[in-house]
């Protein structure tokens, strides 16, 4: 028997003074389902569930239930209750006067109030709590009683706005299948707001998962879990291990220079996707029995489990020095002018490229007014550079004819080669001021920056790859000297969840099935 849709979301979209929190929800809820939104903090899910409780207006789309549209509806007159994270019981009132209190609104019998109350009693597990007074209830048994106020209304939804947030993880647990029980006890539809990826996996019969007012996949858990349709989804929803890959035909994936077997097909050829393996779908193995091949960075025991962390490319590093000099600003002979630049280093290959522009941009040269505090054009610069390796002047100068003469530093830069990760990275040393480096917004690209660090493919040296920076100093105690930074490319790591202990420092093999390896579309964002 095909169930009935209860709930449809049309097009819904929410405006909060110009910040758009949802942008056109559409979503179907069908009798008796236990559907979760889930999602961070500013997703949208407790917005949308408010719009459908009543409690906001939605700016655009609207609301159907049981076929009627219910956007202009105020909240009691829809056929459904909330129960929110504090549970708004009234502190005055007895476990029964709570639970009764919305029948007595209504003006029912005291007879049936009576039956109706001892029977939420029994389906929360609180019988002979009646007289109790709720403050004097542990916070699990408080929910039971705001859930039992809300069902003894008999809804035909019950919201739920995260309501085992305010629980120990033990009490929450417990609380997770307590619902899932009573859902399934009443027999109706139940739509429950997390954040908490076991929550929604343990009680869910649809989840719906949610990015910055979008839904990013609707279904059950182990759809979501076991085929997530892109990168978010997979790390959202239980560990990942995420690769960037190609799909090169259907059934057929490259990833780490390595073409594997899978399942996954409608893809255009030669199509990059993003790729998951989860943790427990990889087995360790002898190394000759791998797929591929690592070493084992660390152990660390969960209880059931060893969380594995296995290498099987390494990253790329390159080590550079920054001077860091005193401030050597130059300044008019009226005081109006000052300017100031600094020595840099150049590949001798990459002469043929460098103009003023980058002659500029690499010295970070600059001339200002410091009285007016604004910036004046360096409108000259003098050079004689030679496609060979050596010291050349160059100076910069404004129209008024404040000048500064630095040094440019032709090398013939070496580069680090990794030919297991097929990539190689290059940086060169550099020199910056102590203040230059305390009014870096954005210390860690400024570096980057500074020291013209790359890194591309061996394969494809117009494909470049992604480099991160490393360094020791405290840039409000930064002092005259010479630094180290560190540039490297992240090596390939994989989670494996196993039963067995294996030694850190030890090369093994790892493999997993076709099945294993799920294909996903890459985000776009």
């Amino acid at each position: 028997m095909e169930k009935k849709k209860l709930i449809q979301f049309r097009n819904i979209v929410k405006d909060f003074d110009g910040q758009i929190v949802l942008k056109g929800i559409n979503l179907d809820i069908y009798e008796n389902e236990f559907v979760t939104l889930l999602g961070p903090s500013g997703c949208g899910k407790t917005t949308l569930l408010r719009i459908l409780g009543g409690f906001l207006d939605a700016t655009e789309g609207s609301v159907i239930f049981d076929g009627e549209d219910i956007s202009k509806l105020p909240p009691y007159k829809r056929e459904l209750n909330t129960v929110f994270q504090k549970y708004a019981l009234f502190p005055h009132m007895s476990v029964y006067q709570n639970i009764a209190f919305g029948l007595k609104i209504k003006k029912v019998s005291k007879d049936v109030i009576e039956q109706k109350v001892m029977k939420m009693l029994k389906l929360i597990g609180l019988e002979g709590y009646e007289n109790k007074n709720v403050t004097l209830l542990s916070g699990g048994q408080q929910q039971r009683v705001a859930i039992a106020r809300a069902l003894v209304n008999e809804p035909k939804v019950l919201l739920l706005d995260e309501p085992l947030g305010a629980l120990d993880l033990k009490l929450r647990k417990e609380m997770q299948y307590e619902l899932k029980r009573i859902q399934q006890e009443v027999g109706i539809t139940f739509i429950f707001v997390t954040h908490d990826q076991e929550e929604a996996l343990t009680m869910s019969d649809k989840i719906v998962v949610m990015k910055d007012g979008e839904i990013q996949q609707v279904g059950s858990p182990q759809d979501i879990y076991n085929e997530p349709e892109n990168k978010y989804v997979a790390n959202f929803i239980g560990e990942s291990n995420i690769l960037s890959g190609i799909m090169l035909e259907d059934y057929k994936v490259k990833f780490d220079d390595i073409v594997f077997d899978c399942v996954d097909f409608g893809f255009k050829e030669k199509e990059p996707v993003d790729i998951v393996i989860r943790p427990e779908d990889i087995d360790i193995v002898e190394c000759n029995e791998g797929k591929l091949q690592g070493e084992v960075l660390s152990v660390l025991f969960k209880g059931v489990h060893y969380e594995v962390i296995v290498e099987t490319v390494p990253g790329t590093t390159v080590k550079v020095k920054m001077h860091v000099i005193r401030n050597h600003d130059v300044a008019s002979d009226d005081g109006k002018e000052k300017i100031s630049a600094n020595d840099f280093y150049v590949d001798i290959e990459d002469l043929k490229d460098l103009d003023d522009k980058e002659i500029v941009a690499r010295a970070d040269a600059q001339a200002w007014n410091p009285q007016a505090d604004e910036y004046i054009s360096i409108n000259k610069i003098e050079y004689d550079l030679k496609e060979e390796i050596g010291e050349y002047p160059v100076t910069f100068s404004t129209a008024n004819g404040t000048s500064i003469q630095r040094k440019i530093f032709v090398v013939n830069q070496t580069y680090v080669k990794n030919e297991k990760a097929n990539e190689a990275v290059m940086a060169f040393n550099f020199f910056k001021t102590v203040d230059e480096i305390k009014e870096s917004v954005a210390l860690d690209t400024d570096l980057k920056t500074w020291a013209n660090a790359q890194g591309w493919k061996l394969s494809d040296d117009e494909q470049s790859v992604d480099i991160s920076v490393d360094y020791s100093f405290d840039v409000d105690d930064i002092k005259e000297g010479v630094y180290e930074i560190v540039f490297s490319t992240t090596g390939r790591e994989f989670k494996i969840h196993t039963t067995d202990y294996v030694e850190e420092g030890k090369e093994v093999g790892l493999t997993f099935f076709p099945e294993d390896i799920h294909v996903m579309e890459k985000m776009s964002f």
